[in-house]
């Protein structure tokens, strides 16, 4: 073998591995089929193993080409964040931070916790997301994300966390003037009606804890509507379609025509966490959970 792996070659290859359609792929890169065949053959002759399973109608990665896929995905978004980190020196800055979070978490913690950040680390430049848990962890997971707020049970290396904030819940009705009378509900009470809750895209774990509460009350709630949208919940509950549970610190923040009803003598409690990937190397990585330990 008389040629070198080239940067063009993973290129290349990553195209491939995304189209699985050799002609779609070149028409992207806007090159020849015939040469851009001839790239994928110098790089399986480089390792050695066939990348792809070709045959007239179908294009499907070998286990080793799923390997060097996952590997050239991090590779580039490593590349990218480098590109990323070297304009922001040229352009005065420290570096930049992602940040997701769930709506939940602007009610808490969050807002300050910026706050703080740009008065301690004013060359750090903040993009923020609002994500479900899930798309949060699996973006932290490819390095895309720097940091997440989320609602989980525990986070999985190379995933790290730690508590931000514990609360309890609350259900939530329509706002009636009945409410302010009651000093501790009993959701036996509840049981006919129809209930509106954060679905399993939201987070699985905190799904299924909210499902616990009503296992320990002995009956299954007749879900009648689910979403990862607090608001929508509650203008949902103000129509009078259901009633909802969610983490008390929801009623902060939001100007809906609901009333919640404390659920604290529950045994469940729902913890807000950061999450980081202790592989990314982002330098404002540790700067940022300098300003988070200043906060808890």
């Amino acid at each position: 073998m008389n040629y070198q792996i080239e940067l063009r070659h993973l290129h290349y290859f990553k195209t491939v591995a995304e189209e699985l359609h050799f002609r779609k792929a070149a028409e992207k890169l806007f090159i020849a089929q015939p040469g851009l065949s001839r790239q994928i053959k110098q790089l399986e002759d480089y390792y050695q193993t066939a990348l792809f399973i070709r045959d007239k109608r179908n294009v499907e990665l070998t286990e080793a080409g799923h390997y060097l896929k996952k590997e050239v995905d991090l590779l580039f978004t490593q590349m990218n964040r480098i590109k990323e980190q070297v304009e922001k020196i040229k352009d005065g800055k420290l570096t930049s931070l992602k940040l997701g979070f769930i709506g939940s978490a602007v009610q808490t913690i969050f807002p300050q916790l910026l706050v703080n950040l740009k008065k301690e680390q004013p060359l750090i430049d903040i993009t923020l997301s609002e994500l479900s848990n899930e798309v949060q962890l699996d973006l932290l997971l490819k390095n895309q994300l720097d940091f997440g707020f989320v609602r989980i049970d525990n986070a999985q290396s190379p995933l790290q966390s730690i508590p931000v904030m514990t609360d309890h819940f609350s259900l939530v009705v329509p706002k009636n003037e009945k409410n302010k009378k009651v000093k501790k509900v009993n959701l036996q009470n509840y049981r006919e009606e129809s209930f509106i809750l954060f679905s399993k895209a939201y987070s699985s774990s905190y799904y299924d804890l909210v499902m616990s509460i009503f296992q320990d009350h002995g009956f299954e709630p007749h879900v009648t509507l689910k979403t990862v949208n607090a608001l929508s919940i509650f203008n949902l509950v103000s129509q009078g379609l259901g009633v909802a549970i969610v983490p008390s610190s929801l009623k902060k923040g939001y100007h809906t025509h609901v009333d919640f009803l404390d659920l604290s003598h529950l045994p469940q409690r729902t913890t807000l966490s950061l999450v980081w990937n202790q592989g990314n190397r982002n330098p404002g990585i540790s700067l940022f959970l300098q300003t988070v330990d200043s906060l808890i």
